[in-house]
């Protein structure tokens, strides 16, 4: 039970990090291209990981974070470049949507990974709890009172950031499979940051015309969003979701809109709407709701165990 709640906190400090570096990305996008910024911020991330895995290799917090000790080279080299793929195009979708669509309706859109993962999940033969269902279709309500503030007309640009949270989800599915694997979560997250990012610097290079002038005037929100959004926020999914089920996760890290908007109102004095607060109010019950769930896992696993031994 330790455990579930130490994911659930580390996926809750990752939905923080994500909802307060919105105002950072948005103001990056002033100076440089999509593929100019994911590019530097994303190779961050991955450098920023190096020191920190061998000083974290080095001390008794390890263990804490694992089930051995021990991790396996194969599905973390392996998980770490599937999850950078994924996460390469997942980002591409999504700044090329929000050109193209409001940040609500993109925001709003990107959310609805909460109920592509437990669909994408029953075609696997997970079983998704009717309480999680009922999680999901609140948050889905509480997204829409938070985002939408205009009618909903599906427009080229939001069905590419329905593309991007389709590959999310598969982000976070391809994730829990690793773990299962026992991947190393920190070694996984840093092989992905520099896969993404150099797939990101082909396309810049193509697409783009990059200048270092213009990353230069990006360079604070660059860096926040290098360090804080990618190697830490990322990295603290990962191991997160190591002991969280990932319907339960995607509730938890999809309270990043609502960090988002909680923290323009209180940093930048954005006015919120009863109805966003209602919302937002939602989305918080949903996830707690949800965490009241993981209680009753341990019944299902001595049923099923139960039900081997009759079997044998």
């Amino acid at each position: 039970m330790l455990k579930k709640l130490r994911g659930s906190i580390l996926l809750l400090i990752t939905a923080m990090i994500w909802g307060t570096a919105f105002v950072a990305q948005s103001e990056g996008m002033n100076y440089v291209g999509p593929f100019t910024y994911n590019a530097v911020r994303t190779l961050i991330g991955g450098i920023v990981l190096i020191p920190v895995i061998l000083i974290f290799r080095r001390t008794p917090l390890r263990k804490t974070f694992s089930e051995n000790g021990g991790s396996s080279a194969k599905p973390t080299i392996a998980g770490g470049i599937c999850c950078g793929v994924l996460l390469f195009i997942a980002s591409s979708f999504q700044q090329s949507g929000i050109k193209l669509t409001t940040a609500g309706k993109a925001g709003f859109i990107t959310a609805l990974y909460v109920v592509i993962v437990p669909l994408i999940g029953t075609f696997f033969g997970r079983r998704t709890s009717l309480k999680i269902w009922i999680c999901v279709a609140a948050a889905v309500a509480g997204f829409y009172m938070l985002c939408i503030k205009e009618g909903l007309n599906i427009s080229k640009g939001d069905l590419l950031v329905l593309v991007c949270a389709f590959f999310y989800a598969l982000h976070i599915m391809v994730i829990d499979k690793f773990n299962a694997r026992n991947a190393d979560g920190m070694v996984m997250s840093c092989i992905q940051f520099f896969t993404a990012g150099m797939l990101m610097t082909i396309c810049m290079f193509v697409f783009e015309e990059p200048t270092l002038s213009g990353i230069f005037a990006a360079k604070h929100t660059i860096l926040y969003t290098g360090i804080m959004s990618c190697g830490a926020a990322y990295t603290l999914q990962i191991i997160g979701q190591k002991y969280t089920p990932p319907s339960t996760a995607t509730l938890i890290m999809s309270l990043e809109s609502v960090f988002a908007a909680l923290s323009g109102w209180l940093i930048l004095s954005e006015r919120l709407s009863i109805k966003e607060f209602i919302g937002c109010a939602l989305v918080f019950t949903a996830v707690i709701l949800a965490q009241l769930n993981i209680k009753t896992k341990p019944k299902q696993t001595n049923g099923e165990d139960a039900y081997e031994k009759e079997v044998s």
